[in-house]
């Protein structure tokens, strides 16, 4: 199993959002970076589900459940999408604020990249964010 960091604008696609859709389509990413993240997801890695530009945390955790397919936001049929499933919401949200103080996530892809939406995790790195989280 592999570990991800997943970024959407809560505004736009929140946790809730998620959360009442059941099965998501994780569409609209556009960097090639990112893109090579998703195609190399596989059913039944675990991502962060993080909240950018407002809020700034991770909240809960999502599964992947489908593997890299066609994005359907994509007209042009250069990108992909994967499908996630959410598993647990965190009792208390990570901040990237508490993120970057902690010395165990120094060298989180995340906090080197920070402007890359999706990005791998270490098991340990996960392990910590969900303790963190209350899980």
């Amino acid at each position: 199993m592999n570990y991800w960091l997943m970024k959407s604008e809560p505004d736009c696609f929140s946790w809730d959002d998620c959360v009442k859709q059941g099965r998501s389509e994780w569409d609209g990413v556009r960097n090639h970076q990112a893109q090579n993240n998703m195609k190399a997801m596989k059913k039944g890695d675990r991502a962060l589900f993080y909240h950018s530009n407002i809020g700034l945390e991770v909240v809960g955790v999502v599964e992947i459940v489908g593997e890299a397919s066609p994005d359907s936001t994509d007209e042009t049929g250069r990108w992909i999408a994967v499908d996630v499933e959410t598993r647990e919401k965190f009792r208390h949200p990570v901040t990237l604020k508490a993120m970057k103080a902690d010395p165990k996530l120094a060298d989180m892809a995340m906090i080197r990249q920070s402007r890359l939406s999706v990005s791998p995790v270490t098991k340990a790195e996960f392990n910590h964010i969900i303790k963190l989280g209350g899980l």
